[in-house]
């Protein structure tokens, strides 16, 4: 089930150049780019994991973590193997790595058409492309969005952002929300921990609000290394230049994969980072991963009334009104409501 890629250019002597994500690789003949999932076959670049799904489940869309995007709804989780980065933290390296350190493709054949017809009789209201990189499979994850859209499904990319603005302007028509990860504020912590760049991940935020997508964003706090308090001021900072509305969600760092020789992050300093968000100007600036009083509820910014409660990746009440407002001052409430 393999598919010719999109966005790349060819070149001379049977090379291609991939233009699909910022890292642009050059490719020969039988090479693979840097998310080992894209080959060079006889000056063709071709996706190897075009309707191989690896992960398939049905999640509340706050384990997303989507906060202000259909609230207490569920949503149709896919992936595939692969992964732009390779981030020394990551929680699913078992599937996102496994291309590039094993150099396998594993998957179930799944067409797009199976995948939105699942999505339909689990009676979900969207489709996550999540768990890895939903860029590196972008063929696949386009045509499902394309049928899903048809269906009355929603979409959901789960990212980290590292995607160039052609394929992010071309497939922005079928996507309604994404969270992004904003990983650090610092590109050597990109450069170094994740194998990347910082400038091209702000950009892409910046051209999804533009789109119109509904954008939230996730910090992972990794304690020692992306925690200092001018860090965590710069990047609240960033979100409120995106506007006041955009919730950013900090996260609980565990030790996983390469990163083991760190502690989780405490309550405390995702508490601190919370004030640190809500002091700069941001609206809606949520704790997740760990357990804080209040942490994952979304309150009134002009009443300051509790209008969503949450705890364990869950909605358990909400009091946003039907036309999306506070029903104390009617202040209207960001997102994207039933």
């Amino acid at each position: 089930m393999t598919r010719e890629a999109l966005f790349y250019k060819k070149l001379e002597d049977q090379k291609v150049k991939c233009e699909l994500c910022p890292h642009h690789c050059l490719i020969s003949d039988r090479g693979r780019g840097i998310c080992g999932v894209r080959e060079n076959q006889g000056g063709e670049l071709i996706s190897l994991v075009y309707g191989k799904l690896v992960s398939a489940q049905i999640d509340p869309i706050e384990k997303k973590p989507l906060f202000h995007f259909l609230p207490g709804s569920t949503t149709y989780s896919i992936a595939t193997v692969g992964c732009n980065f390779r981030c020394d933290f990551c929680q699913n390296f078992g599937i996102s790595q496994s291309p590039r350190d094993k150099k396998v493709i594993v998957g179930q054949e799944t067409s797009p058409e199976q995948i939105v017809e699942a999505a339909l009789e689990s009676k979900t209201l969207s489709i996550s492309y999540t768990y890895t990189e939903p860029t590196i499979y972008y063929e696949y994850a386009l045509d499902c969005a394309k049928l899903a859209r048809e269906k009355g499904l929603k979409n959901i990319f789960i990212t980290n952002g590292y995607i160039d603005p052609a394929p992010l302007e071309a497939i922005a028509p079928y996507l309604d929300a994404a969270n992004i990860d904003l990983k650090s504020f610092r590109d050597d912590f990109y450069r170094k921990i994740c194998g990347g760049q910082l400038m091209p991940v702000l950009e892409t935020i910046k051209l999804m609000k533009k789109l119109k997508i509904w954008i939230e964003v996730t910090t992972l706090i990794i304690p020692g290394v992306n925690d200092s308090l001018e860090e965590l001021a710069e990047i609240a900072g960033f979100i409120r230049g995106l506007g006041e509305e955009t919730p950013w969600h900090v996260s609980g760092f565990y030790p996983a994969n390469k990163m083991l020789d760190r502690p989780p992050t405490p309550a405390s300093a995702l508490s601190k980072a919370r004030e640190i968000g809500l002091k700069s100007g941001l609206q809606y600036v949520y704790a997740g991963n760990v357990p804080i009083p209040e942490g994952e509820d979304t309150l009134c910014p002009q009443c300051g009334k509790p209008l969503i409660t949450r705890a364990q990746f869950r909605t358990w009440s909400n009091l946003v009104n039907e036309k999306g407002g506070c029903p104390a001052c009617q202040k209207s409430i960001a997102g994207v409501w039933r």
